[in-house]
């Protein structure tokens, strides 16, 4: 299924760059990808990155960028969870492909990572799809570090919300020992006392491990029933559910977005996951959604609903309006650009429309783009509010049951 997305979205982005070139020069603009390959969300990272590439077939299908330059998407591996492969996955892509802007990186701290050590010391613009650490909010970077998705310090508070709404009243955390886990798990943990409910356990683990009964005996000696897991699905996630299962300690597990993956059902069977509840930086009902979800249609084995799909897509196409709101795809200024073509007033842009936008652009007109994930008003610090949706699991995959407030 991967590989035919894959394969469907290269054809795309070849379709598209065949199409330009006919039209004008063979000049490319680069904007790179920073995503977790390899390591605990590698079985996440592909539809997010099929949601840029997704945006990039749309541009270059359309007119291309500026005066016909074809937009390429160089990727890298940060890992997710090393530093020091996100940063020279980061330095790669600023220093040696010379890329013009980011999509990523995907994990909070490889984003970071690769912010601190090479986009910001390069003045390349980043915008994270899937970045929902609250530390990123406060990251001295220049006014160079976005992000499409909401910040867990939002998610968090929902996710204590939901709880609370299902009659819980005592968890205990166990999250992955990174800016990710910490800052979900001190956002819910809060959320969750103000409410009235009781946190019998908060501790981190080292992500990588091949056994966590011992981080697992500690959890279930507070009696707690409920076990949230704040980790990844491909990572530490799955093995603490695997073997929380095993024991039997646990009546119930909770998850945030980090869990949400198929190969995490596929792994461990739907039928011992059975009533776990998650949530995910989701969609809302506006035009930008359907727009998305009808362009996506057309992608064999794409699914617009993945986890950060939505969020990669704009990501990939607001810096490609901000480079045509330029008129130059040098990295100076784009951060200005980002944010006037994301802002109102301005005529309406929704996914897929590149040549409606392009053609308001050179006419000198504003345009306010109204993307897959939402309205992308940023603030002061980069960030977005968003939405965020309740999972569950129906027919052996994970589906949305409805967005939270």
């Amino acid at each position: 299924m991967k590989l035919n997305a894959r394969k469907s979205l290269l054809s795309l982005t070849i379709a598209g760059a065949l199409c330009s070139l006919s039209m004008a020069s063979f000049s490319e603009v680069k904007v790179g990808f920073l995503g977790g390959f390899t390591g605990p969300i590698e079985s996440l990272t592909p539809p997010i990155l099929s949601g840029a590439q997704l945006a990039v077939s749309h541009i270059n299908s359309q007119g291309s960028l500026l005066d016909g330059q074809i937009l390429v998407m160089p990727t890298a591996d940060t890992t997710c969870v090393d530093a020091s492969a996100a940063s020279n996955a980061g330095d790669r892509l600023v220093n040696s492909e010379k890329v013009v802007a980011v999509v990523g990186a995907l994990c909070s701290g490889a984003t970071i990572a690769a912010a601190n050590n090479a986009g910001i010391p390069g003045n390349v613009l980043m915008v994270s799809p899937a970045s929902t650490s609250p530390a990123l909010t406060d990251l001295k970077d220049n006014d160079l570090v976005f992000r499409t998705a909401p910040s867990d310090a939002y998610q968090g508070e929902v996710m204590a919300r939901l709880l609370k709404s299902k009659g819980i009243d005592e968890v205990a955390i166990t999250y992955v020992n990174n800016d990710y886990g910490k800052g979900f798990a001190d956002a819910l943990a809060t959320a969750f006392e103000k409410l009235g409910g009781s946190v019998a356990a908060k501790e981190a683990h080292e992500d990588g491990k091949a056994d966590y009964r011992a981080e697992l005996g500690s959890l279930a000696s507070t009696g707690a029933q409920n076990l949230v897991v704040l980790a990844y699905a491909d990572g530490s996630g799955q093995t603490i559910l695997r073997q929380a299962i095993e024991s039997g300690d646990f009546s119930l597990f909770v998850g945030g977005d980090g869990m949400v993956g198929d190969a995490l059902i596929s792994a461990l069977g739907a039928d011992a996951l059975k009533g776990m509840i998650a949530t995910k930086p989701g969609t809302p009902d506006a035009p930008g959604t359907t727009a998305f979800s009808k362009l996506a249609s057309t992608v064999v084995g794409f699914d617009p609903k993945a986890v950060f799909a939505a969020q990669a897509y704009d990501a990939a196409f607001l810096i490609g309006l901000a480079i045509e709101e330029k008129g130059s795809a040098d990295r100076e200024g784009m951060s200005e650009a980002l944010r006037k073509v994301a802002t109102a007033p301005g005529e309406i842009i929704l996914p897929g429309e590149w040549a409606k936008a392009k053609k308001l652009l050179d006419e000198g007109k504003d345009i306010n783009y109204q993307g897959a994930a939402g309205n992308h008003e940023f603030d002061a610090n980069g960030d977005v509010p968003g939405v965020i949706v309740e999972m569950g699991i129906k027919n052996g995959k994970f589906v949305e049951l409805g967005q939270l407030k």
